[in-house]
């Protein structure tokens, strides 16, 4: 029986290297990228093998559509389809919208949202070749509520949400699901920027008491791929009851 492929953006750390690792083992090959974490993908990629799955691996910012599309053209020579898309590459700005540069607002900009449309767009013609595939895109509760200080981290998710809505209804009858995983407070290198204080009081604010972790936005994606087909534009709350 033919193995499953899976692409996971943004996959050297955090959120998307656990996705490439839960789907490394349950037996998925599995095809990684970051911009320059070379050497973290690097290691990635050994405990991806390590589970008797391949493993392709793409350094390149898939916020760049001539990037990608090289990508997408490498892997269809060498899969030929692609059965799920996790769009996870993501990066945060915190601050001011004021002291926000033009420069800064289209690097988010790029790297969160234009990122999703460069893979889904390329990714789509591989997956009707089959009639059937998954995208999953990584979101945020402040795609739903907007968080101060984030407008820009805000707007990407928001249009997000609004880009796997208006995508799955698109897809549905050509067997391809669209869903997104809105995350709460992840404890990842995103949230290292708070003091231990800060930790503590935002913890205390969120109903289930503590954050998230990458492992458990990593199991939602994978039941998201696995699961039914009639489940698609979706935005699923993954916060601990915070929203």
């Amino acid at each position: 029986m033919k193995r499953k492929t899976v692409l996971v953006t943004g996959s050297a750390r955090g959120i998307g290297r656990a996705i490439a690792l839960a789907f490394a083992k349950n037996g998925y090959d599995v095809i990684v990228n970051c911009v320059r974490s070379i050497e973290a993908l690097s290691d990635l990629e050994e405990e991806i093998l390590a589970c008797g799955v391949r493993s392709r691996s793409f350094i390149g910012n898939v916020g760049d559509a001539s990037f990608v599309r090289r990508m997408f053209e490498t892997i269809a020579k060498e899969s030929g389809t692609l059965d799920v898309l996790v769009n996870n590459a993501g990066i945060s700005y915190v601050g001011l919208l004021t002291d926000m540069t033009a420069e800064d607002w289209q690097t988010i900009l790029d790297t969160n949202l234009s990122s999703v449309f460069y893979c889904s767009s390329q990714a789509i013609p591989l997956m009707l070749k089959e009639h059937k595939g998954r995208i999953i895109n990584i979101s945020s509760m402040w795609g739903t509520s907007g968080a101060s200080c984030e407008v820009a981290y805000s707007a990407t998710k928001g249009g997000m949400n609004a880009f796997t809505k208006a995508l799955a209804k698109e897809l549905a009858p050509s067997g391809i699901t669209v869903n997104a995983i809105a995350c709460g407070v992840i404890d990842t290198e995103m949230n290292h920027c708070f003091s231990e204080e800060e930790r503590a009081a935002l913890a205390e604010e969120i109903p289930a008491g503590r954050f998230g972790t990458a492992e458990e936005v990593a199991q939602l994606a994978l039941q998201l791929a696995e699961g039914p087909d009639y489940l698609t534009g979706q935005i699923i709350g993954l916060d601990g009851g915070y929203l």
